[in-house]
């Protein structure tokens, strides 16, 4: 029987497309609040930065349509060619690259600036896919999985090279989608924990309780309440001996109360106590693992012996491998350091900004703090604080369920996906936005540190509006063979 094939039109989700639209529009309006003066040029002028997004909007739809009329097969076909052009642009940048703010991630020729960083996350994202919908892929086997995470880590290193170091962590969003395809719980567990860890260390590291460093007994407590609650998990599956718990338990108690006592007429260091019980904590795992063939319990123990490992690491990271202005936001992000004049500056003058909008804003154009340029930065990474003064609690929220609507709905739709290469990029898209969002709304709050990296479709750019076009745009059109006929 012959069949018609569908058009493109017919088939493309346009929930997607609406919002898309919104935003772009919404993002348009946000740079205009955070660009115009006053007895200025028109907001429509090339010369401006309103003019010149309005440019970059009107290419987009161009793009859009060539990424519509291309077989959606042509995504799958050349994604390693896409993804090895992009690396090697990745390369010249490095070397080629003005230094423009400290770093050497702008490309430019003539007049135009673009920043290849933000086109390798399709590119990225299209390999991935690919690789890991080939036929027999199986993401256990060691191999896959370093295969894997080379794709993910090359271009991460490249763009670390760049000195751009908030575009270089988008990357780890990636681990999102190994998570949803059968990566091991783990994995996802110690990089959560890594963050935790360092963040809860370095906060403490200068607070003493009698001769224990707070930060180190903190986080050292964390490491034996996590292996101890995995281990937990595990034991209610094996089901062992009741009685061995309540002993373990005890032990642990019996323990820390010797030390508390001793504690009383001489120092005691609680952390090296923990560091022991976790010690001891481990051969047991170990042992437990051999007798009962169990694997997760050598798991368990590398957890927490890792752990340690990386906790009295935290100091020489911070100190060694970050640069000064670097350790400067994560001090004032934690509250070390009071800097309202420099590192500080901007997300002080962010919150101020968001919180003098209230409830519905101060109006289109009629921001004090943006039109007095208080807020640097503040129509690309911190363009969230313009739309909190202009538009108030309201419009944020507005936003912010925008975004959330965007998201899910890209996740239903990965789940729809007839083949694992389009649920794979369908999730990649997916855990892109969520990673922007999270980050680029933490910082200009100031619950993240200040790490430069733009709003999705808000921020002005042309290789961030390029970039994440292209990247929804491509899933929408693998999306829309779905329905073809």
């Amino acid at each position: 029987m012959y069949y018609r094939k569908t058009s493109i039109w017919g088939t493309i989700d346009w929930l997607i497309v609406l919002l898309y639209i919104v935003m772009v529009s919404a993002g348009w309006l946000s740079i205009c609040g955070a660009s115009y003066e006053y007895d200025n040029i028109s907001l429509f002028n090339p010369s401006g930065r309103p003019g010149s997004q309005l440019i970059w909007i009107g290419l987009s739809f161009l793009i859009i349509f060539v990424i519509l009329m291309l077989d959606a097969d042509f995504y799958s076909v050349f994604g390693y060619l896409i993804y090895g052009a992009v690396i090697l642009l990745l390369i010249a940048t490095i070397f080629l690259a003005p230094d423009i703010k400290g770093s050497r991630s702008w490309l430019v020729i003539g007049s135009l600036r673009i920043q290849p960083a933000e086109f390798a996350k399709f590119a990225t994202a299209l390999a991935l896919a690919k690789f890991m919908g080939s036929y027999g892929f199986k993401l256990g086997t060691f191999k896959n999985f370093g295969l894997c995470l080379g794709i993910i880590f090359f271009p991460m290193l490249c763009i670390l090279l760049q000195k751009e170091t908030g575009s270089a962590l988008v990357y780890l969003a990636f681990f999102l989608v190994l998570y949803r395809e059968g990566m091991s719980g783990y994995i996802l567990l110690a990089g959560i924990s890594a963050v935790v860890f360092f963040v809860v260390g370095l906060k403490y590291s200068d607070v003493m309780v009698g001769v224990t460093p707070l930060g180190e007994l903190l986080v050292l407590c964390l490491i034996q309440a996590g292996a101890l609650l995995l281990t937990a998990i595990v034991v209610v599956r094996q089901r062992p001996n009741l009685q061995m718990k309540i002993l373990l338990g005890g032990i642990t108690a019996a323990v820390y109360l010797a030390a508390y006592i001793v504690s009383l007429f001489i120092p005691v260091n609680f952390a090296l106590v923990s560091m022991g019980l976790i010690g001891i904590s481990c051969c047991y795992l170990v042992f437990l693992s051999v007798k009962q063939w169990v694997g997760h319990y050598v798991m368990i123990a590398l957890f927490a012996l890792l752990s340690i490992g990386f906790l009295y690491s935290v100091d020489y990271v911070f100190d060694e491998v970050l640069e000064p202005h670097q350790q400067m936001r994560i001090k004032v992000s934690l509250g070390l350091e009071d800097d309202p004049s420099g590192a500080g500056y901007n997300v002080n003058q962010s919150i101020i900004a968001i919180g003098s909008g209230g409830l519905t804003g101060k109006g289109f154009l009629n921001g004090t703090q943006t039109k007095l340029k208080y807020v640097p930065e503040q129509d690309t990474d911190f363009i969230f604080c313009t739309v909190g003064e202009e538009q108030g609690f309201t419009g944020s929220t507005v936003v912010l369920l925008l975004f959330t609507v965007l998201i899910i709905r890209l996740i239903m739709l990965s789940e729809k996906q007839k083949t694992i290469f389009g649920r794979i990029y369908g999730y990649c898209v997916a855990s892109i936005f969520f990673f922007h969002l999270l980050i680029n709304i933490g910082m200009v709050i100031g619950i993240t540190p200040v790490i430069g990296i733009p709003l999705p479709f808000f921020s002005y750019g042309g290789s961030s509006l390029w970039g994440f076009t292209i990247l929804l745009f491509v899933f929408l059109r693998i999306d829309a063979t779905r329905k073809e006929r």
